[in-house]
């Protein structure tokens, strides 16, 4: 796919949408009763579902407690009907492993861990239907689901997958953009306080558009900060209603 394609000559993507817009985000929140925390969050057609559980006991070898604060264990998966092509395996593969890490080092800068010291927060999540930017999608549903269980966070932690083509930066990336062969950055952001948690880049990328790339992933962050904000204002107004 050349880089042409993706934006058209006046300025609009394959999906209709202008550079910076990003995609239509919907959420829900306490979806599992079961659970301590849980989510569901639609950005696009990339669809996904974050459960989260603790902080409670260390299970299995003590020694792995830490005296000062508390494990996060992040698990990633994708439904085995979540893409075109049927996956052999939903968990467990490299790619998973790596995903699972980059989520335990974006919740790590963002939970505040010191709380619950030898204690561990497990976070569960699973890619159900996936069309670009699932990095991004699973952090901001896990987010939402670390809020619902009352786990203390220093800020929101939100995350957006931005690409570079034809001089523009192209906020929230979908999967025809991503295999288009342009050069994208995931990146999560803890918006009040400008905190980059991660950023992540697979392809090549010349040193000069470095800056303008983040600058215009910050700013998709901020925007799904908004959204994000308004899920979690109206969950809980939903809450004093029922209580009421």
């Amino acid at each position: 796919m050349a880089g042409l394609e993706l934006l058209s000559d006046q300025g609009y993507r394959l999906d209709g949408r202008k550079a910076t817009e990003l995609r239509k985000v919907q959420a829900r929140m306490g979806v599992f009763a079961q659970a301590d925390g849980s989510a569901y969050l639609e950005q696009g057609n990339t669809k996904a579902l974050a459960v989260v559980y603790g902080p409670h006991e260390i299970r299995g070898a003590r020694s792995r407690a830490l005296h000062d604060r508390a494990i996060i264990n992040c698990q990633y998966s994708m439904a085995t009907f979540s893409t075109a092509e049927r996956k052999r395996r939903p968990h467990g593969d490299r790619k998973s492993t790596e995903m699972s890490l980059h989520l335990k080092q974006t919740f790590e800068a963002a939970v505040l861990t010191q709380l619950y010291p030898r204690s561990q927060i497990d976070i569960y999540v699973k890619i159900l239907q996936s069309d670009g930017g699932n990095y991004s999608v699973c952090v901001n549903a896990a987010t939402l689901a670390v809020i619902d269980a009352g786990i203390p966070m220093r800020d929101y932690v939100c995350a957006c997958t931005v690409g570079f083509v034809d001089e523009t930066s192209l906020a929230d990336l979908c999967y025809a953009e991503e295999s288009g062969g342009v050069s994208s950055l995931a990146l999560a952001l803890l918006p009040r306080g400008g905190q980059i948690a991660l950023v992540q880049m697979d392809a090549r990328l010349h040193q000069d558009h470095l800056d303008t790339l983040i600058e215009a992933a910050m700013t998709a962050c901020k925007g799904v900060s908004k959204v994000l904000d308004q899920v979690v204002r109206q969950h809980l107004q939903e809450g004093s209603t029922l209580r009421e």
